[in-house]
């Protein structure tokens, strides 16, 4: 295993998962570039630390050399601060590691609806993950049960909608894993209730391999499932930033809390688990 994936698996990760179509490089580098300009936009330009060395090593070479070394390896480490691509587990897959997915990604697919301007052409779904863990059922319902709490536990409450879907990862019943996570947010509050049609909140977890990736998101619908090459086409779907309540639509079985569909899936997936 190497050390990228080694690091990928580490609970409570923070990232964004990308899917693409057949050319993972490309895909890397179109999403170190729209990352990094909407980054921009939000948090100001990656800044790096100075060298504040005074010049009382004179010519001292091997000190001088000491010193550039040690710059770089600085420079090098706050530029994966921000962002840094690690191994996914998975063909078609990229995961990037930042601190504020969720913001971020929200951001850019806020712009596109907005601009419909076309930024991409291999990226298909740019999916925030806000925490990692283990994906076994045990370890998925201790993780999510804490990491859900800011949006659904009492007085909390919203309409949702789960998206379930996993790759490389057969152990993980797609209708077993929505049944527990509805009931986990049924416990929560009560008041929670299953929206598909326009939900406040889309609960997405993916599993890839032996971990799960969750995020919670605003305007999934809206946003077309975070598509980046549907959502700037123009089309009748709900406006971005939904109303409180649940749209008016009758709440459904949790049972069918999810929307995934095979128009989505990035080659070799099928029924939600990646064929390789």
């Amino acid at each position: 295993m190497s050390q990228g994936q080694d690091e990928s698996k580490k609970r409570g990760r923070r990232g964004v998962l990308i899917t693409c179509n057949m050319n993972e490089r490309k895909c890397t580098a179109e999403a170190y570039d729209l990352l990094s300009e909407y980054a921009e936009q939000l948090y100001g330009p990656e800044t790096f630390a100075e060298d504040s060395h005074s010049e009382e090593d004179g010519d001292d070479v091997e000190a001088a050399l000491k010193r550039e070394v040690a710059q770089i390896r600085t420079s090098t480490e706050k530029r994966e601060r921000r962002f840094q691509a690690l191994e996914s587990g998975a063909n078609n897959v990229v995961f990037i590691r930042t601190q504020d997915p969720g913001q971020l990604v929200h951001r850019i697919l806020q712009d596109l609806h907005t601009t419909k301007k076309k930024k991409s052409r291999v990226i298909l779904r740019m999916l925030p993950v806000c925490g990692t863990c283990k994906a076994f059922p045990e370890d998925m319902e201790k993780y999510l049960s804490t990491f859900l709490e800011p949006w659904f536990k009492t007085p909390n409450q919203a309409s949702y909608q789960i998206v379930f879907k996993a790759r490389n990862s057969s152990h993980n019943k797609r209708d077993d894993v929505i049944k527990s996570l509805a009931g986990l947010v049924g416990r929560l509050n009560p008041a929670n209730k299953v929206n598909l049609t326009n939900p406040e909140l889309t609960i997405i977890v993916e599993v890839i391999k032996s971990v799960c990736c969750v995020s919670v998101a605003r305007d999934y619908v809206a946003f077309k499932k975070f598509n980046l090459q549907e959502v700037v086409k123009a089309d009748g779907q709900p406006e971005p930033t939904n109303p409180a309540g649940n749209g008016g639509a009758e709440a459904v079985p949790a049972a069918q809390a999810s929307v995934e569909k095979p128009s989505d899936e990035v080659p070799g997936e099928k029924d939600g688990v990646t064929t390789l």
